[in-house]
């Protein structure tokens, strides 16, 4: 007999060997007071699907939709269900579930087969010989349809309401190969060919076969609470709210973004870059050098783009633009962006002037704070912005302005006398968490304001069912700076992480879309390179602790990635700032 001690009421309780989860959780579902349906567990901090059988004692917790490893577990699911139901209904057809949006998950679908690129095409942007990739032709194939999306929903339901089982096997690496090669899955066949590893799992759901890197729920039925419906030449899964699965994720608008994941994914396409598996083959073949190249590249022209677009309209006679602000998410590489665009700005004949918002903190006794009482720093009013923005007035109107100086040491905002006075010639930049809000800038008028969102934005997939959350490239991003830096552990910044996701949802997400241009800071090979610093950082995470989950599944979505030497990383990319050798001073 096991003993099996539930996290969830610190209960222990006998078993026998080979007892499902799902069994294990009926033993304990009358002293489990979790407010929504389960859809997964954790057995000694490792996510594991329902159907996983025990045979050693174990520390389980039951997991519903609303914690991170549960709902990623429901949405896996729910894209298989559609996958499926595409390939029912529309068989060769070919779905790309590209990247989250619009709080829901974005896919490129069509109806027919998609177009390869012949082998060996020496391809004039690169001057590189490279292979047959499979990546995805956004021009090929009919774009979907009202009806088709109903046809869709409709056989999407038929299964749900049928309780189809996923069915997960167990392979040697060789034979799910075999498998996926005989379905035309060159996507997962590259992935897994490169991945090293010697036993590979793959699910079925009825007579369709595919490959998820993390567990499913046990059957369709589960599935309670989703949408799908048409949205610019592809689909939205939506999903349910992470706060409460029993309703739908309230959809918000998001155009500017999509259309950053578009350009990005344009890139990809002339890059012959579309998921893991391309970035390894490429690897492979010796091109990481010239894959950083032209990754480097088109970020600094973008860059170039925006200062020339800045200067344009800092010359123009009515309402120049004096004001840049600047915001993103944590880890999107905003102090290097700033220093990069402050270099191109010089270039234009621009003299740009970076303002702090931290020196216009309110008092530290005057902090707003969180329900537990800790200081909330992340709060818009932690900032006294009705000074900030008559300083900033005063300051584009050509007043000499004495600006005040935050002491961290003593929590006071000081007047030392430091005084600015704008040249004719210069331009301010704000960077922070509430650059954007319009709080801070209510009575400047918007015309005077440039305003930059900034993300990490992957647009690179494991393969066409498993893409990779930008948080995640984020998250990886912040481990690797915070340990460099000595400032936390990889296991205390995985603990924080939670609350600057929500810091991030309140103060940040709500107005990325009236920027007036978006940035996308990650590279391709981008987790090639993260890998080689993060494997031993991650590793260090004790299995015994509630952050091991995070760690454990962080490392294994990377190991699908070759590593990388960041060797030819140059000094002053955005990457720098995270894994150290900027040539710029923060």
């Amino acid at each position: 007999m096991l003993q099996i001690r539930c996290k969830n009421n610190n209960i222990t309780k006998s078993f026998p060997e080979g007892i499902s989860l799902l069994d294990v959780y009926q033993e304990f579902a009358n002293d489990i007071k979790l407010p929504y349906p389960v859809v997964s567990a954790k057995v000694n901090n490792t996510s594991q699907g329902l159907k996983f059988r025990l045979f050693q004692n174990r520390d389980v917790e039951f997991l519903d939709a609303r914690e991170g490893s549960g709902h990623r577990v429901y949405v896996r699911s729910l894209s298989f269900v559609l996958y499926k139901a595409t390939q029912d209904l529309f068989p060769g057809s070919k779905l790309f579930i590209e990247h989250s949006l619009c709080r829901g998950y974005y896919c490129n679908f069509k109806k027919i087969g998609v177009r390869r690129q012949e082998t060996g095409v020496r391809r004039q942007e690169t001057g590189v010989r490279r292979q047959e990739t499979g990546v995805r032709r956004r021009e090929s194939g009919e774009n979907v349809t009202d009806e088709d999306v109903e046809r869709i929903r409709a056989r999407m339901q038929e299964i749900i309401d049928l309780d189809m089982p996923f069915r997960r096997t167990e392979a040697t690496t060789e034979e799910a190969i075999r498998v996926f090669t005989e379905r035309g899955f060159s996507d997962k066949v590259k992935l897994l060919e490169t991945s090293g590893q010697i036993y590979s799992d793959y699910y079925t759901l009825g007579d369709t076969v595919d490959y998820y890197y993390g567990p499913l729920v046990p059957s369709a039925g589960y599935l309670k609470v989703w949408g799908l419906e048409r949205y610019e030449d592809g689909l939205l899964l939506r999903v349910p709210d992470w706060n409460n699965p029993l309703k739908l994720a309230e959809k918000a608008a998001q155009p500017k973004t999509f259309e950053m994941f578009a350009e990005k994914t344009h890139w990809d396409i002339i890059m012959r870059l579309s998921n893991a598996g391309d970035v390894n083959k490429a690897i492979m073949r010796g091109h990481a050098s010239e894959l950083i190249q032209v990754s480097e590249a088109l970020q600094e022209k973008k860059i170039v783009q925006i200062a020339e677009e800045i200067d344009r309209r800092f010359h123009r006679e009515k309402d120049p633009v004096r004001l840049i602000l600047i915001t993103g998410p944590s880890s999107s590489g905003k102090t290097t962006f700033c220093k990069r665009l402050s270099v191109q700005l010089l270039a234009c004949g621009l003299r740009p002037v970076s303002f702090s918002t931290d020196d216009y903190f309110v008092n530290r006794v005057d902090t707003p704070k969180l329900p537990n009482g800790d200081y909330d720093f992340d709060n818009i009013e932690t900032v006294e912005y009705s000074l900030l923005e008559d300083h900033l007035i005063r300051l584009m109107q050509g007043e000499r302005v004495e600006v005040p100086e935050y002491n961290f040491v003593t929590g006071k905002r000081e007047y030392n006398g430091k005084k600015l006075k704008l040249a004719g010639d210069t331009v301010l930049i704000i960077e922070g968490i509430h650059a954007l809000n319009p709080l801070l800038t209510k009575k400047i008028p918007d015309a005077m304001k440039y305003k930059i969102y900034i993300s990490a934005l992957t647009s690179i997939s494991l393969d066409d069912h498993n893409w990779i959350p930008t948080r995640d490239n984020r998250l990886l991003r912040r481990i690797i700076r915070d340990y460099n830096k000595g400032a936390f552990t990889a296991q205390q910044t995985i603990a924080q992480w939670k609350n600057v996701l929500k810091a991030e949802d309140q103060w940040i997400f709500p107005y990325q879309e009236t920027a007036d241009v978006m940035f996308n800071s990650a590279l391709n090979i981008e987790f090639a390179v993260l890998r080689t610093h993060a494997e031993l950082i991650l590793s260090s995470v004790p299995k015994n602790c509630a952050e091991y989950a995070e760690a454990h599944r962080l490392l294994k979505f990377i190991h699908f990635f070759l590593p990388v030497s960041d060797k030819e990383i140059p000094p002053t990319s955005i990457m720098r700032e995270f894994v150290g050798g900027s040539s710029f001073k923060y």
